[in-house]
């Protein structure tokens, strides 16, 4: 039988036994904290980033944007995640499609796009040029905010920006496509992983993507087997003809006595 000298050992005992998994209990004064492989803890009901230590396919989501007349200028497919490093600490957060409230702006020669959850707890904006028959994304823009409860992080937004880059150039008509992740480093703390990305603007008939230009990635993925299995074919093709060369020159120099 145990027995408990003071209600202390019996608090002790109650929150032994019922101790959540991943949480770690300190002494008087302390707080709870999640465990350092647990995710950061999200704001109900806020829309706040749920933070996590291990990276996931984010969802993919189809945003459309039209100009004043009705008519799609912008059309954007992408799974978008958010990987901060910062010391020694890496934490993932994947954009949710179904939370995200789609707006921008729409112009004969330029284009914005933007991508934002509530309480504006994280955004990705696109800003679009058109130049002749070319267009292309000219600045990229992205911001998280930690969710309460972060200590040490937990007024500090991490954000940062490309400008004056030719990103997912596509000509007039015609749509950028990229199959394989696309990783964009914004600041020192924060980078973009698109997986996977198609976009146009300005053209878009119907609203439907047009032909496709393929990015460098997918590219090089695509052709660089094709490459590589046609050249081992090649070096096997001469060894074996040079094989049989130097064996029918050995056989033509002996001479029959």
């Amino acid at each position: 039988m145990i027995q408990w000298g003071n209600t202390g050992g019996w608090l002790i005992f109650i929150l032994t036994t019922f101790n959540p998994a991943g949480v770690h209990l300190l002494g008087s004064g302390g707080s709870v904290q999640p465990s350092s492989d647990a995710a950061l803890p999200s704001q109900a009901g806020r829309g706040r980033p749920l933070w996590q230590r291990a990276e996931a396919a984010p969802a993919i989501g189809t945003y459309m944007l039209n100009n004043p007349a009705g008519k799609p200028c912008i059309k954007a497919t992408m799974g978008a995640e958010y990987i901060v490093n910062e010391k020694r600490d890496t934490w993932y957060f994947n954009l949710d499609p179904s939370r995200v409230d789609t707006s921008g702006d729409c112009g004969k020669d330029a284009a914005v796009l933007r991508l934002t959850l509530p309480d504006n707890a994280a955004s990705l904006q696109f800003t679009f040029r058109k130049d002749k028959n070319l267009s292309y994304v000219d600045k990229l823009v992205a911001h998280v905010s930690p969710p309460p409860g972060c200590q040490g992080r937990a007024n500090k937004t991490y954000s940062g920006s490309l400008a004056h880059e030719k990103l997912f150039a596509a000509g007039d008509g015609q749509s950028f496509h990229c199959r394989h992740e696309h990783v964009l480093r914004v600041s020192s703390e924060l980078r973009i992983k698109l997986l996977p990305l198609q976009v146009q603007a300005f053209t878009l008939p119907e609203g439907q993507y047009g032909a496709e230009v393929e990015c460098w990635s997918d590219f090089y993925r695509r052709v660089i087997p094709v490459t590589v299995g046609a050249t081992l074919v090649g070096l096997v093709l001469i060894a074996v003809l040079t094989s049989l060369f130097i064996r029918d020159r050995r056989a033509g120099g002996y001479v029959r006595l």
